[in-house]
This record gives C-alpha cells, structure tokens and sequence, in this order.
C-alpha cells in the first residue's frame, strides 16, 4: 500500500491522538490539527514520529481556515488522501438550558466540517485516485439515552452524519469513500474526570462489559479509511449497545 496522507482535525488528545497513533503505526503521513499550538506539540512529542507528522494549529469553525489546512498538507507530503473529521465540542444539558449561542457553537462545528470536507474532495479530484474521509459522529444519534440529554451536540452530529450518506453517493463515481464512526461511550479529556462508580456504571451499559477506549474508535476508523468497498457506513464501534435497539437505558435496567 502506498504511503497515505491522513489529515485529523481536533488531533492533539483524546480520540484524535489515538487516531493519529494508529496511522503512523501503520506508516502514513499525519497533519494533526488543533487549535492549541502547545498541546499538539506535546502530542506530537509523544507521538515522536517526526518525519511523518505535521502539526497545523487553527480553529476549523472558521471556514477560511479549511483551504489553508489542505494547502499546508500540499506543501509538506504533496498530497491529501484521508480526512478524519474527529473536532468536536460536547456538553449535556436539559433542552430547555441551552442558548442559541450555545446552539451555534455547535453549528459552528457543522460549518466548519462542511467547508473542510469541500476542500479535501476539491484536492482528491484533482489527484484522480479517490480518497476516503472519516467523521466522528455518536450512537445517541441513533439510541438516545435519558441521563445524557445533549440535544445541541447531537444534533450537529446528525446533520455530519447525515451529510456523509448523501454524499457517499455524489462522490462514488470519483472514487471518495465517507463513512460514519458512531461510537458508544468512550471517556476522553472531552468527559471531564469520570469516578469509579461512574465508570463502573458506564461499563454495565454496555453489553461487553465495558466502556471503549480511544483505540477502540481508531482502529475503526483505519479499518474505514482503507476498506476500499465501503461507503455510505454508520458503524457503531459501542461494545453492543446498538444491537439491543433500544440504547442505553435498556442495558442499564437489565443489568
């Protein structure tokens, strides 16, 4: 397999360091993307992959800087091949408690993921080979769950989600594959500090036993970026929860 070009957005902890670990692991070239300069230098310093990754520090819920993160990846490994839309905010609250401006926030992010993805198939057309891009979305789009109401943020996830079905079509005759990641719960500097007794609550809600790991989520996100005969998916990566139908909840009762 040829060397691939992975750009991760909201790469400098959590879910996108895992990611970024996986694919060097697997000798691609990483642009880790972040808004923190110094945090993704201390990841980068982790990572300790110096010749293969690049840091590129910016704010994608500013849609300018879209064209400027493929242009920086152009001028150091000549080449776009996967995109992993990983930058994401998360906080839940009642409904009623959210603010407008909070909503935004998170329609920020919609933006931001829409005019990025535009950028990276404008740079897989011009190569001609195809592509694959990745988001991270969430399995309370799809199982909801009444001790985490976060109408806002899931709401943003479904409208990525739902962009990636639609455009798994447009894209198929250039060869550009987008799928979903919709993972069950995974504790991430995102989720704050978690407790024993939270955590061990967590893991009886899933039918494996526990709550994912970061890797969890990367290494199918590697499986995504390189299944040459998948498009269109929505692949829960949730230790079971999707497959009882009803979330959560369900789990939580039975246990």
């Amino acid at each position: 397999m040829a060397t691939q070009t992975v750009i991760i957005t909201g790469g400098a902890t959590g879910l996108g360091y895992a990611i970024a670990e996986v694919f060097l692991q697997n000798q691609a070239n990483v642009v880790l993307n972040g808004r923190t300069f110094s945090k993704l230098e201390t990841a980068a310093h982790k990572l300790n992959q110096p010749d293969r990754l690049s840091l590129v520090a910016g704010d994608i819920t500013d849609p300018t800087f879209a064209p400027k993160l493929v242009d920086r990846t152009l001028s150091r490994f000549g080449r776009v091949d996967v995109l992993v839309n990983n930058a994401g905010i998360f906080a839940a609250k009642p409904f009623t408690e959210y603010s407008i401006g909070e909503l935004d926030q998170y329609l920020n992010y919609v933006r931001g993921t829409f005019a990025l993805t535009q950028a990276a198939v404008k740079q897989m057309r011009v190569q001609g080979d195809g592509g694959a891009i990745v988001n991270i979305g969430t399995i309370l789009t799809f199982h909801a769950d009444r001790s985490i109401p976060a109408s806002a943020p899931i709401m943003a996830k479904a409208a990525i989600t739902a962009m990636a079905k639609n455009l798994s079509f447009e894209l198929a005759n250039d060869k550009i594959r987008i799928d979903t990641i919709a993972p069950g719960i995974v504790p991430t500097p995102l989720h704050g500090e978690l407790t024993p007794e939270t955590l061990n609550d967590l893991d009886r809600q899933h039918p494996l036993g526990r709550v994912g790991t970061p890797k969890d989520i990367a290494d199918a996100v590697f499986y995504l970026a390189n299944a040459s005969w998948v498009t269109g998916v929505i692949l829960p990566v949730d230790g079971g929860v999707a497959a009882g139908g009803h979330g959560f909840n369900n789990r939580q009762q039975a246990a």
